[in-house]
């Protein structure tokens, strides 16, 4: 990691997020390149309260939280990188698009979310990313999506 890349551990995401059990769904950003790309680390465990339901006996992390994964890591990045840490920003989901899955990601994977901003701007409420969501090198899902972050007021 070079010095201009930065990282958020679960204190700064929390700092940034609002999200929490059950819904927080990164652990971890080892990497943060500005406002243009991001990885973003989810470790996939079996007593996440969806595989009760999804589905019993085959548990299976749903595609919606793969999703929202990466959307989270877009998040943290935009967040680190404008420095909303500690500042009650919200971000809401506004289109999903090109969105394929390719593996099923089951406890005990290890879920790394690339993340690139395809458009937006500090200050700019507006932002579009790319992601691709991969368990050991293998694409489990990739996608375009629309968000509006809802910054506070100064």
């Amino acid at each position: 990691m070079t010095d201009d890349l930065l990282s958020a551990d679960i204190d700064r995401i929390q700092r940034i997020l609002p999200h929490r059990y059950p819904f927080l769904l990164v652990d971890k950003v080892v990497e943060i390149d500005g406002i243009k790309s991001a990885k973003g680390i989810k470790n996939v465990t079996m007593n996440e309260p969806h595989f009760q339901g999804h589905f019993p006996g085959k548990p299976i992390m749903p595609g919606v939280t793969i999703v929202e994964a990466m959307a989270q890591t877009s998040a943290v990045m935009v967040g680190t990188a404008i420095g909303m840490e500690d500042r009650d920003m919200l971000v809401y989901f506004m289109a999903i698009e090109k969105c394929k899955f390719r593996r099923m990601v089951v406890p005990g994977d290890v879920l790394e979310m690339q993340v690139t901003t395809l458009r937006g701007k500090p200050g700019g409420k507006v932002w579009r990313f790319g992601g691709r969501a991969t368990v050991e090198g293998e694409l489990a899902c990739e996608c375009e999506f629309t968000a509006m972050m809802d910054l506070p007021k100064e």
